[in-house]
């Protein structure tokens, strides 16, 4: 006996695409019932007729006008009669996996070895053509989820990712070190390529996501070669921050004598004198620690220029030199000396000329005119 179906509904989840309605016998009085994102169509005698979209329908014939000449007529419209009802679930159903089920051989185009790689990745589908995809995948199969799909697929689809790939990575150039990089760019690509695949069967291929490169991890020359690889720019970095370390080191060094000739600038301010009065005490310094003082008048002239050095310095040179001449002026006349004696004695004397007139203490005339004293004092 025939079962009478009330209401026809969709029962199965979101990871189904197709699903058939197990009653087979529907009265004209049956309520159709599609839901959002749905579509329903009537299989009678093996053929699909009439497309139902979302809404509430009553089994007449009016609905289902494909039908209608199929109807026992002689029942006044309102006996049972046989068909199928098909649901397709036209939601973009996401996070459907793929994998490849083989490795790509290809030689790695920067380093020239041999390597194997697999690929995997999510994708994005929805059902566009319910017509053609019932008609061309399901047949007279129950239901059509997401692996039964994949498994439909899996044959083109592992072939354009797996020859994509190797192309792109040879005519590109692309390192397998450095492939993760071009994720973004394999899934683009490979997505604009199996869009018309998909279509072909009535599925509309939203989203193509390689999110995964599978490595030969583990293998002796590859390991090696990507030892070599990352070696490279350990070493380029290791130098970049030796570089800029050495960088900021003599900045701060140059910092430091900044620091400290602004400190002695300031110094020098305070206690009233300039750096040629400071350098020119300290060759007069120098020049006293070799010979006593009593020996600068002996060259006459110049000793008047290191008490004009100027501020607080100049003074004490000056007092020191003034003090020096009275003393020798007072002083009872040295013993004559051997003439070996006096040309040492000469020659001393023309080395502290010399090194008076370098550090700028006595002029070239003057030094000129003592060294002839000199020479007149030892003829």
């Amino acid at each position: 006996m025939s079962q009478i179906a009330e209401i026809i509904k969709y029962e199965g989840d979101n990871t189904t695409f197709i699903w058939k309605h197990p009653c087979e016998d529907f009265n004209t009085t049956t309520q159709l019932i599609v839901h959002e994102s749905q579509e329903a169509i009537f299989f009678m005698n093996g053929q699909a007729l009439d497309l139902f979209g979302p809404g509430r329908y009553t089994l007449e014939t009016q609905n289902i006008p494909k039908i209608g000449k199929f109807l026992n007529r002689t029942t006044g419209d309102t006996s049972p009669f046989h068909c199928e009802v098909y649901f397709i679930n036209k939601t973009e159903q996401m996070a459907i996996k793929w994998g490849t089920d083989s490795k790509v051989q290809y030689v790695e185009p920067t380093y020239g070895f041999p390597i194997s790689i697999g690929a995997s990745g999510e994708m994005s589908l929805r059902a566009e053509d319910s017509r053609k995809l019932l008609i061309k995948l399901v047949g007279t199969e129950d239901f059509l989820n997401q692996q039964k799909l994949v498994s439909f697929f899996r044959a083109f689809l592992m072939t354009r990712v797996k020859t994509y790939i190797a192309q792109y990575m040879k005519n590109n150039a692309v390192s397998i070190f450095e492939i993760d990089e071009h994720l973004t760019a394999f899934s683009e690509a490979l997505c604009g390529q199996l869009i018309p695949d998909f279509a072909d069967y009535g599925i509309a291929l939203e989203r193509f996501f390689v999110t995964n490169v599978v490595k030969p991890d583990g293998d002796r020359q590859y390991e090696k070669f990507k030892e070599l690889h990352f070696r490279q720019y350990a070493d380029i970095a290791e130098a970049k921050l030796r570089q800029q370390t050495d960088i900021i080191y003599a900045q701060t060094e140059a910092q430091k004598v900044v620091i400290d000739s602004q400190a002695q600038a300031t110094k020098r301010a305070q206690e009233g004198y300039t750096y040629a009065q400071e350098r020119g005490f300290d060759v007069a310094e120098k020049v006293a620690q070799n010979e006593a003082v009593g020996q600068f008048t002996n060259m006459g002239v110049g000793l008047g220029t290191m008490a004009g050095v100027g501020g607080a310095v100049g003074g004490v040179v000056g007092g020191a030199v003034n003090n020096a001449m009275n003393a020798v002026t007072e002083a009872p006349a040295p013993a004559p000396a051997a003439p070996a004696d006096d040309m040492a004695i000469f020659k001393s004397k023309i080395e502290k000329l010399t090194v008076m007139k370098e550090a700028g203490l006595i002029s070239e005339d003057e030094f000129n005119t003592t060294k002839a004293k000199l020479l007149d004092s030892i003829m």
